[in-house]
C-alpha cells in the first residue's frame, strides 16, 4: 500500500524479490493535476502497471467493500509506505503477519507526515529508516529494524528522500524473511524521545531573517524543492517575491533582513546571528539563476531590505 514517490523503491524491491509474491498494490485514486485538471495516477500506480501488478484504488481505506476485497486476497503480510490514509484496525488485523510500515525516521522521533523535512530543518546530524509493525496509533507500533544515515551538508529534502527510499527498501527486503520465521521480535518504541513531524505548509518556507543564519540555511535545505525557501524584497513599487535555491551561512554581522553586499560572489543578508550568502535564486515567474545572472538583470546594492517580522 503506497502512493507517493517514496513508496516506489520498496514496491520495486519486493516485486523483484524471489522470496516475496506481490499479489496486489493499493494506492490512492487518480487525482486532477495541472491547469486542465487531468486525472493523473500516483507514482505507485504507474510503477505497478509497468510491473503488471493488480491495482486497487479505494476512495477511502475504511470502505467496507474494499476491506472485503482485501480479505478475499488472503495476504500473509501487508506493507505500507507513504500511503496517505490512516488504516482502521479491521485492515491491520487481516494479514497473518500483520502490516509493516517503512517510516523515514528513527522512531519514536519524528512520527507523522514530514520526518525528512523536519530532520533537516532542526539541524539533525543523522536520520534513518524504521521498519515498524503497525498498530492503531500514529507511527507508534513496535519496531522490527532500523538503519541510520548521516544528513550531509549537501542534502536537501529531495536528495535525502531518495537515499532513504532506497535504504528503506533494502532494509524491508532483509527484514521480512527473518520476521515471518520468528527470528525478529517486534520491540516496543521507547517512551522517551517522541516528537511529531507536522505536515509541511507553504508558509513554512518563508524566511524569518531574525533567525540565526545556520537555522535559515537548514530550513532552506529542508524545504527544497517544496515549498521552497522564499522572502520578499522591498522595492519602490511592491515587494518582490524571491525564491532562494542555494545559500550558505557566513561569519558576518548586520541588521536582520538588510542586504550587506551584492556582487557575483553572492547576496549577503544580515540575520539574527551571522549572515546568509545567497548563491542561487529565482524571481516569481522567472527562471532559477546564479546570483551573477540575477544581478545582471536585477541590480541590487547594499542597504536593500527584505521584509522581516518585527520582534
Amino acid at each position: 500500500m503506497g502512493t507517493a514517490e517514496l513508496s516506489c523503491a520498496s514496491l520495486e524491491k519486493l516485486a523483484g524479490d524471489k522470496n516475496v509474491s506481490v499479489i496486489a498494490v493499493v494506492t490512492q485514486p487518480d487525482k486532477p493535476k495541472g491547469r486542465d485538471l487531468k486525472l493523473t495516477p500516483s507514482p505507485v500506480k504507474i510503477l505497478a502497471q509497468k510491473l503488471n501488478l493488480p491495482v486497487l484504488q479505494p476512495p477511502k481505506a475504511r470502505d467496507d467493500k474494499f476491506i472485503g476485497e482485501l480479505r478475499e486476497l488472503q495476504a500473509d503480510l501487508m506493507v505500507v509506505v507513504a500511503y496517505g490514509q490512516i488504516l482502521p484496525q479491521s485492515i491491520l488485523d487481516l494479514p497473518r503477519y500483520g502490516c509493516l510500515n517503512v517510516h523515514t525516521s528513527l522512531l519514536p522521533k519524528y512520527r507523522g507526515a514530514a520526518p525528512i523535512q523536519w530532520a533537516i530543518a532542526n539541524g539533525d546530524a543523522e536520520t534513518g529508516v524504521t521498519i515498524m509493525k503497525m498498530d492503531a496509533g500514529l507511527d507508534t507500533g513496535p519496531v522490527l529494524a532500523m538503519r541510520r544515515t548521516l544528513i550531509l551538508p549537501t542534502d536537501d529534502s529531495q536528495t535525502l528522500h531518495d537515499r532513504l527510499a532506497l535504504l528503506g527498501a533494502g532494509l524491508l527486503a532483509e527484514t521480512i524473511p527473518a520476521y515471518v520465521v520468528g527470528k525478529i521480535s517486534p520491540q516496543p518504541q521507547p517512551v522517551e524521545g517522541s516528537t511529531y513531524a507536522a505536515k509541511i505548509k507553504k508558509e513554512d518556507g518563508r524566511i524569518d531573517w531574525n533567525q540565526p543564519a545556520a537555522q535559515i540555511w537548514n530550513r532552506l535545505r529542508a524545504f527544497t524543492p517544496w515549498p521552497g525557501a522564499f522572502a520578499f524584497l522591498q522595492t519602490a513599487t511592491h515587494p518582490q517575491l524571491l525564491k532562494i535555491w542555494r545559500a550558505e551561512a557566513v561569519e558576518q554581522n548586520g541588521p536582520a533582513g538588510i542586504v550587506l553586499s551584492a556582487d557575483k560572489t553572492g547576496i549577503v543578508v544580515g540575520c539574527g546571528q551571522c549572515a546568509l550568502r545567497i548563491l542561487e535564486l529565482q524571481r516569481e515567474g522567472g527562471k532559477r539563476l546564479s546570483v551573477e545572472q540575477f544581478l545582471a538583470g536585477f541590480p541590487l546594492k547594499a542597504g536593500g531590505r527584505f521584509e522581516c517580522p518585527v520582534i
